[in-house]
Formats: structure tokens, sequence, C-alpha cells
């Protein structure tokens, strides 16, 4: 048997191939959109692809599945659990095989067994990996979402992102019944989970790559929480806020991404159609860094950042049903257009190499500047009564320790509350480290608020020069 894996640090996404090496068949678990790393490295082992599958539905990430179907020709299985409300509408287009609960199918000598472990979703497939060759157990499991290095996949994002009301408990009592079902299963087993540290489908993934059901059993949480109700109560606390594309990628993922056959190549903007775009109120993203931005930007742009994070804040802010710009150099244009693609993004109307600043200022345009200030400086401000602070990070985050009175609205739900926010008088804006509330400075100021203010170094700073803090035990902040 042979098995890699894949990691998409952006998505913080695993995928596997795994082949028979007598037979050459090979699958791929979990594919994302970019499908030429799982094409290029079957043809290094001599393998072709001939099946391919996904545990769930995902909501961070669109699927390769169908992209891969219809470069290949591979069968697809795809699952049969969950209900109607939770099958794949495009099934039975691609010819897919419908799969569930104790069912197998094999990918040449090695077998996968299919088990049902609803709880971060209805739908939810595990599969164990057996290498009839040489043996008549399985080897591993595939787990998805379900069971991560440390950490269990997160029931509440049904919920909270896809506006599935009244399921958030039900989906962690789910989730604990799976679990109980999975713990009966041999030690041994090793654990190939769909995510590690960094993704948004729990709250304490390991970065370790994989793990064996023995160890979880002894140190991950979910398995050591003994009662329903205690793991109910702490998988439902503290999860982080999920980015508002999930739900736009759970609509993509059921209904069927559309086969890309690579990413585009996007048109090259001219200073011209830079201002029809800003005219139009198009959204024009800067994705140079925020030091660079805060010196001096094109007014109406919006700062996301190219680096890991892009693709989580490019899908919180910007449209699915509008085309959009970007702002990056040539080298770097490839990997931009990945990236949103990676989340759906696919209307990039035009790129801008980021000279175009300066040609803005050449032709007489005003360039606009970030205002920055110091932790100390925004405790004078806050005390004289100066200034209005606000917290841009995540409601879980703010709990656990803040600067006395001031409240919180994560980054991504501040277009949900802009007539909250005063229009006179400075606003400062902070986050953990300065990530953040770079990105919300440019989102404001975009919105029309030119009294905007970004505190340099963030609540790290801030918590470490000692400064006044609280911490809340109950309650909840303003974007929750």
């Amino acid at each position: 048997m042979i098995l890699k894996r894949f990691y998409d640090e952006k998505l913080a996404q695993a995928s596997y191939l795994i082949g028979c090496a007598a037979t050459g068949d090979a699958i791929v678990v979990d594919p994302n959109r970019d499908i030429e790393p799982y094409l290029r490295a079957a043809e290094s082992e001599g393998l072709e692809l001939r099946h391919v599958t996904e545990t769930h539905i995902h909501a961070d990430f669109v699927s390769g599945l169908r992209e891969l179907v219809a470069r290949t020709g591979a069968t697809a299985y795809l699952s049969n659990e969950g209900g109607p409300d939770w099958s794949y509408a495009f099934a039975d287009d691609i010819g897919a095989r419908l799969v569930g609960e104790a069912d197998s199918f094999m990918v040449g000598n090695i077998r996968f067994d299919v088990m049902h472990t609803p709880g971060h979703t209805p739908e939810h497939l595990t599969f164990l990996v057996t290498d009839t060759a040489g043996a008549d157990r399985p080897i591993g499991a595939l787990t998805g979402d379900f069971v991560f290095v440390g950490d269990v996949g997160r029931p509440d994002l049904l919920e909270k992102a896809a506006g599935v009301s009244g399921t958030m408990e039900a989906g962690a009592r789910d989730l604990f019944r799976s679990l109980e079902r999975f713990r009966e299963l041999p030690d041994w087993l090793q654990i190939w989970p769909g995510h590690g540290a960094g993704s948004a489908c729990g709250k304490g993934l390991s970065s370790i790559p994989h793990s064996t059901l023995g160890y979880e059993k002894l140190f991950n949480w979910g398995f050591t929480t003994d009662t329903e109700e205690a793991f109910v109560a702490a998988v439902l606390d503290g999860q982080p806020e999920p980015p508002k594309y999930f739900a736009e990628m759970k609509r993509i993922n059921r209904e069927g991404p559309a086969v890309l056959h690579g990413f585009p190549e996007p048109d090259v903007g001219t200073l011209s159609r830079l201002r029809e775009a800003l005219d139009a109120g198009a959204w024009v993203v800067d994705t140079r860094s925020a030091a660079e931005f805060a010196v001096g930007h094109v007014p109406g742009t919006l700062n996301i950042p190219l680096n890991r994070s892009f693709n989580t804040w490019a899908g919180w802010l910007l449209p699915y049903d509008e085309d959009v710009f970007l702002m990056v150099d040539q080298a770097h244009a490839d990997d931009a257009i990945r990236d949103l693609g990676m989340i759906g993004l696919d209307r990039v109307g035009a790129v801008f190499a980021p000279t175009v600043v300066h040609a803005w200022a050449d032709a007489g345009g005003q360039l606009a500047t970030v205002r920055t200030r110091s932790p100390g400086e925004t405790e004078a401000a806050l005390l004289a009564g100066e200034a209005t602070v606000l917290d841009v990070r995540g409601t879980a985050e703010w709990r656990d320790g803040h600067i006395e009175g001031v409240d919180v609205i994560p980054t991504g739900y501040l277009l949900d509350h802009l007539d909250e926010l005063p229009t006179d008088g400075e606003l400062i804006l902070h986050c953990q480290s300065g990530g953040r509330s770079a990105i919300a400075a440019s989102l404001l100021q975009r919105a029309g608020f030119d009294n905007v203010t970004h505190m340099h170094g963030g609540w790290a700073a801030w918590a470490a020069r000692g400064l006044p803090s609280v911490r809340e035990t109950t309650g909840v902040g303003a974007g929750a």
C-alpha cells in the first residue's frame, strides 16, 4: 500500500492519495480544488487515479472531487447518509456510487470499510483502510473532520455558518455517540485527519500530522470527557466564529463545484480600469503588507496581505456574486488567483501591479494612510475620553482577556455593525498582534470611516506592558 499526505498550509487541510502497488489502482480522499499535485504524485508512483471520495460535504474549501472525475474518469464514492437535506445534488450526473454504514469498496487490494460518524455534519463518513495483501484488520482511519489530533470536529457549523437552526446540540450529541462507537476500535489504528492547526473546523487542533486511536483515547479531550452532558457543554463552548464563506462552501460542494480545468489567467489591469472599478464600488484588494498599505494606498481599496490568512479573510469579506480585483505583483498573481479559487471566488475581474499606487499618485490622485498608535498612547487616549477602542478579535479571545470597558466585534462581522460605530472622535482598533486590526482598519476606511486608527502590536503588546485588563467568565461581546 502506498500512502501520500498532501497538506495545504493556508487551508490547514489534509488530503490523501492511497494506492495499491500490485494493481496500480489509486484513490484520492478529500481532494481540494488544486488537483495537479495528486496527478503528479500518481504518475510518479506509477498509479492510476481510478477512484475518489470525500468524508463529508466540506465547508471550508471547494472540493476537487468533481474536478478529478472530469479529468480522470475516476469513480466517485459519496455519502448516502444524513437524509435528503445532506445528499449530493450532482451524484447522478457523475455516476457516483453512494455508500454508507457497513459498506465497503476495494481499491486494488486495499479495502475501505465505511463508518457513518455524524456530529460534525449529518452525512459524515470515516473510512477504515485495510491492506488485504498482508492484513485482515485496518491499519488506519481517514477521519475527515470527525477526529483530529488533539481535538474533535465542531458540531455548531450547520447552525452558525449554514443557518440551520437548532442543530448545534443535536450535532454535539451525535458526535458524542460517534466517538463512543469509534473508541471500541483497536488502539493501534492510525488516525489520518482532514485538518491541522489553524483550521476553523475545531478549536484546538494539533499541528502533528497523524496519531493513533490509543493515543487520542488518552489525551484527546473528546475521548476523556466521560459524560454526554459534559461533552456537549465542552464542545460547544469557546468555538471560534466560523467564516461567513463556510455557508457558501456548503452550497457549492453540495450542488457541485464548477469544473475549471485549471485556474484562470486574469486580465492585466490599467490605471483607467482601476478608476472604473473603484467608481463602480467594486472590491479592489491590495495584497501588499499592512505596513506598506498604511504608508500609502489608493482610497477605497481593501488590504488583505497575501500571506497564510489570505484565503480566510478573502472568504470572510469578499462577495461571491461580483467581480473582485487584485493588486498583486506579477510573480505572485497565480498564487492569489489559486487562493481565491480554492474557496470558490472565481470572478477575478483584473489584476493590477502594485506600481499602480504610484501611478495613481503621479496622475494627481490622493493616497490614503492608516494612522497607528502604541498601546501606551491608546491607554492615554482612552483614559482622557478622547477615543473609542474596539477589539476586533474573536469573542472567545475577548472573554479570555480584554481592555476594561472595551467591547468586541470580530473583524469578519464589522460590516454587519457599521451603524453601531462612532463616526466622530477617534476609533482605535486592536486584535491579538495587529494583523486583523490592520485589515479591519482598511475595511472601515473603505466603508467611509475617516476616524480609524490601528493599535500597533495589538493585545499581545498591551498585555506585555502590564496595562489594565479584565477577563470575562460569562456574557458575550457585541459581535457574538
